[in-house]
């Protein structure tokens, strides 16, 4: 991250908005750019008539997204730490047999 702050103008779902962050610009508009696709889909989707149920919808896919990625990292972090458990039982016993 960098110590300067950066503005940038992003659109997001035919709306401007200055963003102010300490990320790289590029960053944030990928980010600003996921958002407005979100709230595209549910549009598209659901063809909802307000532009806040939009935002509250795509912000509930989103969270739902970051959810499963969550459980999704805590299970792989459950089967390393396995393996991990496992090896260390191995060699455990390798040098326990071994003759010194």
């Amino acid at each position: 991250m960098s110590s300067d702050k950066n503005v940038l103008t992003v659109r997001i779902f035919g709306a401007e908005y200055a963003v102010r962050g300490y990320a790289d610009a590029n960053y944030i508009k990928a980010i600003a750019d996921y958002v407005d696709e979100k709230m595209r889909e549910v549009d598209q989707s659901l063809r909802v008539d307000s532009s806040l149920k939009i935002a509250i919808l795509a912000s509930l896919n989103i969270a739902h997204e970051l959810f499963n990625e969550r459980i999704e990292k805590q299970q792989l972090q459950k089967k390393l730490e396995d393996n991990i458990s496992r090896l260390n039982q191995i060699i455990d016993k390798k040098m326990t047999d071994s003759p010194e």
